[in-house]
Formats: C-alpha cells, structure tokens, sequence
C-alpha cells in the first residue's frame, strides 16, 4: 500500500522496479495486489485487455484505522479499554503520557 500511496497508479511491473534488489516477483506481487484489492484497499482499471493499472482505494489514514481496529477486534475482544491498558501495563505508554493524551483529546 506504500508504494500505491506515495508512486501513485501503476502496473504490476511498474509496482515490481520500486523494490530494491533482490526484487520480488511478479506474480507474488500479482497475488499481493490481488488479495488488497479483494479486501478494497486497491481497485484497478484496464488499460487493454490484459493489463491492468491498480490504484489505492482508500487513504493512509483509512488504511491505519481500519488495521488498527481488526488488531483490538481480534485481540482485545473489541475492547479499546483493554488495548490501552495492555499498553500501559507493558510501559509502551507511561500513564503521564495518557494523562497528556486526554488533555489533548478533552480540548479538541
């Protein structure tokens, strides 16, 4: 999704040379490309009957809260309460920083 959102449309072959060496291969990309579009991340137009241009479908932002949801859903019950206090027990959040964060969020 990286490469659609910062190279912009582009064909499989197009996507292929914005890899460093050893690049992947075409139908791994191929395959790649099409379990994102199956899931409506990327669409596609055809450019002639066998080629086709693939295009992101949804933003960075869509993309990150979407994901982020699946992940809680999944392994947090649906549960954000849980999420953060996992976060806060394991100190990749300190409570003064959730304090600050809900200062931010209480004056927007």
């Amino acid at each position: 999704m990286e490469r659609y959102w910062t190279y912009g449309p582009m064909q499989i072959r197009e996507l292929q040379a914005h890899y460093d060496e050893p690049q992947p291969h075409v139908n791994t990309l191929s395959t790649l490309v099409k379990i994102l579009e199956e899931k409506g991340f990327l669409d596609h137009k055809a450019l002639t009957a066998r080629c086709f241009q693939y295009f992101a479908r949804v933003s960075r932002e869509e993309y990150k809260g979407g994901s982020l949801a699946a992940v809680i859903d999944k392994l947090f019950g649906r549960s954000y309460m849980s999420a953060v206090s996992a976060l806060v027990k394991s100190e990749k959040i300190s409570v003064e920083e959730l304090k600050e964060l809900i200062r931010e969020v209480e004056s927007q």
